[in-house]
């Protein structure tokens, strides 16, 4: 897909228990919460009417099960590079509890022990990209917060870091374009009622 041949629609998956009490949840596979079922609906409401070229969602189950209860799983297609950062020593733990460690931490800038690095969830995020420029129409994909961002950093041609600028709740979507042949956020973090 020439950058401006679709749209790639970013959904990030629904509350999780994890999700709901800001712990870092990379490759912990937990489910949706009664309220993360509702905004997964709610999500396919949002996205009632749209077709897609391709639907793409991270294999972690929240993201699964936000894209089935959305409508989509029957178009789905399970992309590993679309799990959630991997946090290594920081999984399960809070930004606070980390801090109370390493004042002033920040994953964006300090990493994280035994985990990925932002270049790595990068290449990833290039990935994703390649594939989705190859085909021609609307993309869907479900993912997870952190991915979703470094993602949106690299189709702006920024740095994977700079998705610390881009915020990201919980069944929100966004849509990613052109204009003329320049990458651009045509909408971000819209959350469904």
């Amino acid at each position: 897909m020439e950058q401006g041949a679709g749209r790639i629609v970013l959904i990030r998956h629904g509350e999780t228990e994890w999700s709901a009490a800001g712990r870092h949840t990379g490759r912990t596979d937990v489910p949706l919460t009664e309220e993360g079922r509702r905004q997964a609906g709610a999500v396919g409401t949002c996205l009632a009417g749209r077709r897609f070229a391709q639907v793409l969602a991270s294999p972690l189950q929240r993201a699964m099960e936000t894209c089935w209860l959305a409508g989509f799983a029957d178009s789905a297609t399970a992309e590993p590079d679309l799990v959630e950062w991997d946090y290594g020593d920081y999984e399960g733990r809070t930004t606070a509890d980390i801090r109370a460690e390493r004042p002033g931490w920040s994953l964006w800038i300090d990493g994280v022990p035994n985990g990925e690095t932002v270049e790595e969830v990068g290449r990833r995020a290039d990935r994703v990209i390649a594939e989705v420029r190859s085909v021609g129409g609307d993309v869907a994909l479900f993912g997870h917060g952190h991915i979703l961002r470094v993602l949106t950093a690299r189709w702006l041609e920024l740095p994977p870091d700079r998705g610390r600028n881009f915020a990201l709740a919980t069944a929100t979507v966004g849509e990613l374009g052109s204009e003329r042949e320049t990458p651009v956020i045509h909408s971000w973090n819209v959350p469904c009622p």
